[in-house]
């Protein structure tokens, strides 16, 4: 899928996406889960054969399905919510942006946010997610 034309039009747009998602977050209370779906799609990249990452693959039943994505369907479609008023953002603008605005809604720092991404429906392999315990 080719990359969005990132032009006045999509910054608004994700500027308006950005104030429904706070509002979503802080009414429904879900800063966790949207900051951990934007972990978990952008987690899964891989250098070595640049594949993966935060290009909005979580979204199909193949990839949220994986063990350590279960829940993330919650998150998924809340922000179907969104993407519904907003049709010409990326999924992998979208997640990326949820997580962003999960942040600041639980106080943390405005964070800057550089759209772009483009979508993908090719799910990586399960297991692609950093193990949280190695190291320990």
């Amino acid at each position: 899928m080719a990359a969005p034309v990132v032009d006045a039009e999509y910054l608004k747009q994700i500027e308006k996406a950005r104030r429904d998602l706070r509002v979503l977050i802080s009414f429904k209370n879900c800063a966790p889960i949207m900051l951990r779906l934007a972990w978990h799609d952008a987690g899964t990249y891989d250098a070595k054969t640049n594949t993966g990452g935060p290009n909005g693959s979580i979204r199909s039943e193949e990839e949220y399905m994986h063990g350590a994505n279960n829940g993330l369907k919650i998150a998924i479609d809340f922000c179907e919510e969104v993407k519904a008023k907003h049709p010409k953002i990326t999924y992998a603008d979208l997640h990326q942006l949820a997580g962003v605005v999960a942040v600041e809604v639980t106080g943390g720092p405005t964070i800057d946010f550089v759209p772009g991404r483009k979508d993908s429906l090719v799910s990586p392999k399960e297991g692609r997610l950093p193990n949280a315990k190695r190291g320990l």
